[in-house]
């Protein structure tokens, strides 16, 4: 075999070497990155099992013990507990289980609930759902700031026009009232706004 020959050899060796050891590296990369995702995908899993754990957990154990034979205080509190645990992440459910605590005379509760709604990402309908609360309330004064605001936001949404004119009307504010009547009337007409909107002349609070 000439020198060049075996040069060839040699060079070819080595560089079928270096391929071969590139392969293996890469492999070994692919196999991290598969064993990454599995892993992941194992953390979901196991993520999800411990939550619905948790959700089946609090639901077993609303049982007849929580409000049989208790005070009705002792009771009401016990059922919002187990009510905070089911409502989890859910901003209706949380703005549900917070009216009752508003209504129901434990106030700072409730509106802890509805700070910590209003304070972080929402939607407006949960604006419009805690101002409600608060004409529930006869708390005129919190309610008319969140009304305004989600008029200014939603111009177009009729239905809740409306209602909020209704609020207004019932407060004695007819004049705003009939310019929200005016707005909503002009974009859609339904049996349910125009008796919403009758009923506050007579004094009839809209049906939530």
């Amino acid at each position: 075999m000439s020198i060049l020959s075996l040069l060839l050899t040699q060079q070819w060796q080595r560089s079928q070497f270096f391929n071969n050891l590139l392969i293996c590296w890469l492999n070994l990369q692919n196999r991290k990155a598969l064993q990454m995702k599995r892993v992941a995908a194992s953390a979901l899993t196991l993520g999800i099992f411990i939550a619905g754990i948790g959700v089946g957990y609090a639901a077993q154990k609303l049982s007849p013990s929580l409000y049989h034979d208790k005070s009705p205080a002792e009771a009401a509190g016990a059922l919002l507990e187990t009510a905070t645990i089911l409502a989890d992440d859910g901003s209706w459910e949380r703005i549900g289980v917070g009216r009752v605590y508003y209504l129901g005379g434990m106030k700072d509760k409730g509106e802890a609930i509805f700070s910590s709604i209003l304070a972080g990402k929402h939607a407006d309908s949960d604006t419009f759902r805690i101002a409600r609360v608060y004409v529930e309330a006869g708390e005129w004064d919190k309610a008319k700031p969140l009304f305004d605001g989600y008029v200014e936001r939603n111009p177009r949404e009729e239905q809740d026009l409306v209602e909020i004119g209704t609020y207004y009307l019932l407060q004695g504010d007819r004049s705003t009232a009939e310019r929200l009547f005016d707005r909503a009337f002009a974009i859609d007409q339904d049996v349910w706004s125009t008796s919403r909107a009758a009923g506050a002349y007579l004094g009839v609070k809209p049906q939530q």
